[in-house]
Order: C-alpha cells, then sequence, then structure tokens
C-alpha cells in the first residue's frame, strides 16, 4: 500500500567534511516522503508530487517537525541496557563489575527477550532504526535479539560474542566452539529479512590466538558478514593488549594480523589512535565508531573527529552510542557530546556535520548508504520525525534560530527522545510519542 508523509525533510547525499555543503545537503521546506512496499518510492517538493499522487494515497502531515533518516547507532551492547548509568571506574574495572555479572543472564532465552523488546523500543524511541548490536557469548542471546527486531521488520547487525580467556568461565566459549556456533548463526540468521550478522570477538584481549585465527577465518568464510569488535579505547587497555600479543606492533597489527580489518568491519572508539593506526584503517576500509557518551563516561578520552573524518588518512566514521558504558539512546546525546570532545580538541564540528554523523555517515561506516541513512527514491524507508516543540525550552529557543543550521544545532544541544514525534521502519510507523511525552506507542511486538 502505498503511504506519504509531509513536512519539512532533511537528508546528505554526500560527506560535508570534505565536500561543501550545498553538493551534501537535501532540505525540502515542504516535502514530500512517498512510500510502498518498505522503500521510498518518490521524494522531494510537496507541490511537485502532489498533483501526481492517486486521490486515495493516505497522507500524513508532520507540521513544527523535521523529517531525517532514521539515526544509526553504529556500536551498542543490548545485554548493557539494565546496567546503564552504573557508577565505575574505568573500562576493566567496569567491565569485571558489571559487564560480565549482567551478561551471564542471557543464557535464559525468556530474559533475552525481554531485554531485546526493551532495548529495541528504547531505540525508536529515541528514532534509532538500525543498530550494530553485541550480544553475549551464549548463541540463545542472538536468537533472543534477532527474534525480536525481525518482528518490526528492522534493519539491524548483530552477532554473539567470541570471549575464551580473561573472562568468567561462564561467558567463555572454545576457538573451536566459538568458530562453529558463528557458523550456525550465520547461516540462520544473516540476510533473512532485513537481518545482518556480525562476527563478533569482544576485543583482542578476551580471545587467545587460535581463537583470534578462528575469528578471522569465519570471517573470511562467509562474504557480505560484518565483523565488530573494540579498539584503542583505554591506555591501560592498549599496555594490556600489548603484553599479551608480544610479536605484533600494534593493537591494530593484532586486528590486522588475524584477517580482521576490512570492509564492513566496524571497531569502537580508536580513542588512542596514532597516524599509522589511521593510515591502516583508511588503507583496508576498516571503519570506526565514534562513542562519546562512553568515552566520556569511563574517562577513557577525546576522540579525534577532526582527524578521521579530514587528516590525511581519513577513515569511514560513524555515530555510536556504546551503551551500557554510553549513557543515553539517544544520538541527539550523542551529537551534543561529541560537539564538546571535538571542541576541547580545538575543532569545531557544526551540526551538519554531527547530523551526518548519525544518518549517511554511520551508514557509510556500515557500507549501507545504498540502503538507508538518506532519504531517497530506492532506499529503504527508515525515517524518524523530530518535534520542533517538543519541550518548552527547545519551542522558545527555536524561535530564534535563524538558519537550518542554527536550528539543528540547536536540536542536537538541547533535544533527546523527547523530540522525537514518530519512527517509521520499513515504512511502517513502529513508535508515536504520546501527547503527554510518556511512554509513547509500539505497534509490531
Amino acid at each position: 500500500m502505498t503511504k506519504a508523509i509531509r513536512g519539512q525533510c532533511l537528508s546528505y547525499r554526500n560527506n560535508p567534511f570534505v565536500k561543501p555543503l550545498e553538493e551534501c545537503l537535501v532540505y525540502e521546506e515542504d516535502g514530500l516522503v512517498v512510500m510502498e512496499g518498505g522503500h521510498i518510492t518518490a521524494f522531494g517538493p510537496a507541490s511537485a508530487l502532489m498533483p501526481g499522487l492517486e486521490r486515495n494515497v493516505p497522507i500524513t502531515r508532520h507540521d513544527n517537525a523535521l523529517i531525517c533518516p532514521g539515526f544509526i547507532d553504529c556500536h551498542v551492547h543490548y545485554p548493557q541496557t539494565e546496567m546503564i548509568g552504573a557508577y565505575g571506574k574505568q573500562l576493566i574495572d567496569w567491565l569485571n563489575k558489571y559487564t560480565f555479572v549482567a551478561e551471564q543472564k542471557f543464557a535464559n532465552k525468556d530474559y533475552a527477550l525481554a531485554t531485546a523488546e526493551v532495548f529495541l523500543k528504547e531505540c525508536l524511541r529515541a528514532g534509532t532504526t538500525t543498530a550494530s548490536v553485541f550480544c553475549t557469548v551464549d548463541p540463545i542471546s542472538v536468537d533472543a535479539f534477532f527474534e525480536q527486531s525481525e518482528k518490526i521488520n528492522m534493519r539491524n547487525i548483530a552477532g554473539k560474542v567470541l570471549m575464551d580467556r580473561n573472562a568468567p568461565p561462564k561467558l567463555m566459549d572454545t576457538a573451536q566452539s566459538g568458530y562453529d556456533q558463528t557458523k550456525k548463526l550465520i547461516e540462520k540468521w544473516h540476510g533473512k529479512g532485513r537481518s545482518l550478522y556480525s562476527v563478533t570477538p569482544r576485543f583482542a584481549a578476551t580471545s587467545t590466538p587460535e581463537q583470534m585465527e578462528m575469528t578471522g577465518a569465519v570471517w573470511n568464510e562467509h562474504p557480505g558478514t560484518y565483523l565488530q569488535s573494540h579498539i584503542s579505547e583505554n591506555r591501560a587497555e592498549i599496555e594490556w593488549v600489548r603484553e599479551l600479543f608480544p610479536d605484533r606492533k600494534s593493537y591494530v597489527d593484532v586486528y590486522q594480523h588475524y584477517g580482521q580489518l576490512g570492509p564492513r568491519a566496524i571497531y569502537g572508539h580508536g580513542v588512542h589512535f596514532t597516524e599509522s593506526d589511521f593510515r591502516t584503517f583508511s588503507d583496508t576500509g576498516t571503519a570506526l565508531a565514534h562513542c562519546p557518551t562512553s568515552n566520556l563516561f569511563l574517562g577513557s578520552g577525546l576522540f579525534s573527529i577532526e582527524t578521521a573524518m579530514t587528516g590525511a588518512h581519513p577513515v569511514r566514521t560513524g555515530l555510536a552510542t556504546d551503551l551500557g558504558a554510553g549513557t543515553s539512546f539517544s544520538q541527539l546525546a550523542s551529537m551534543n557530546e561529541a560537539y564538546k570532545i571535538a571542541q576541547l580538541a580545538g575543532f569545531a564540528l557544526n551540526a551538519h556535520r554531527a547530523f551526518y554523523l548519525a544518518t549517511r555517515g554511520a551508514a557509510e561506516a556500515l557500507y549501507l548508504e545504498g540502503k538507508i541513512g538518506s532519504i531517497g527514491p530506492g532506499l529503504e524507508a527508515d525515517l524518524v520525525v523530530l518535534d520542533l516543540q517538543a519541550t518548552p525550552l527547545l519551542s522558545y529557543r527555536l524561535q530564534y534560530a535563524n538558519s537550518l543550521e542554527e536550528l539543528l544545532f540547536a536540536l542536537m544541544m538541547l533535544g533527546d527522545d523527547r523530540a522525537v514525534k514518530a519512527t517509521y521502519v520499513a515504512g511502517e510507523k513502529v513508535y508515536a510519542k504520546d501527547a503527554d511525552n510518556r511512554a509513547g506507542q509500539f505497534t509490531g511486538f
């Protein structure tokens, strides 16, 4: 069935870090997005498209709102939903005290299903329509996640964590069992509907050299799948990896040696990257996920978005929440903190670049820009409608916004999940905010 939504529309067709804004920005003050069969069939000025629409096509008008591509979260842990905002010191202490405790619960299918539902609802409430998701070491956690994601036809990427050392016994697999389970899960889920599989070594410190070999092997045996992990988040972690892999030149070299870099590999953090690290990621087409709220929460350091996007060796980079060290599901909040981190490094991250990082830039990091991340004919109809009167303060502030960029900047600094009026997945409205700004209404679960 054909349907359409109408209102202010914002999208990007190119990278505003390296090209003039006029070559990147797609903006319609009164736009129309026409959808059918889960895809966008037409997009442009309402005045130009309305005459060509059949009379019976339902059109939902969103006034005082901004229609954008659905936000994309490039790195997040659904099993950590229950521990968001848990006090910790730094990365390794926090993992041992909270993460490894919480993740042991996911051998229970009912528990995993319930948590996955909460997680996905919070994503939709925040306007996030695609995420690259870490499950746990138990295959049940993967099945639970994809079963819930499949109910609402989301395009999500996820995988079973691989971890055979330096973790509690209940959270460890072996090199062989991790390989075998990953292979079965790929066959079961990759490409089923809109689900995509990601081979998921937690990070080099929790995998033996044997498992690292097997990880690279299973990924390379399944072209089109993803690989996700962590890298250079914390200085103590970097030193630990150096001790565990003394024959390798660097943290990046560990992953490269074991065949884990390349297109559709995405690594969270990269906070302490050297020029050589950026060069290797750039040359291999490997992507980074910038996790600002997490990096600040754990005191990990300040990621250089300027170097990643405009340096001598640019890297595909998308924005991420990294829950549960990250402190908000909202990519508006991630933009807010990314701006502050960049400011501390002497780089002013403007609003267009920030919105790009959470939409088309994130899609490019995941090699999905041909499917999601922008608004255009042929793309999948994943959209978020942002309420420009979501709070009294935001409504008041936007009265004095004299340009689109000013409006976007105020939105990313003052907005959060309350600013999400509606979320569309594959053309279906799966979340709508209540008038009283409370729980909202979900469909499909």
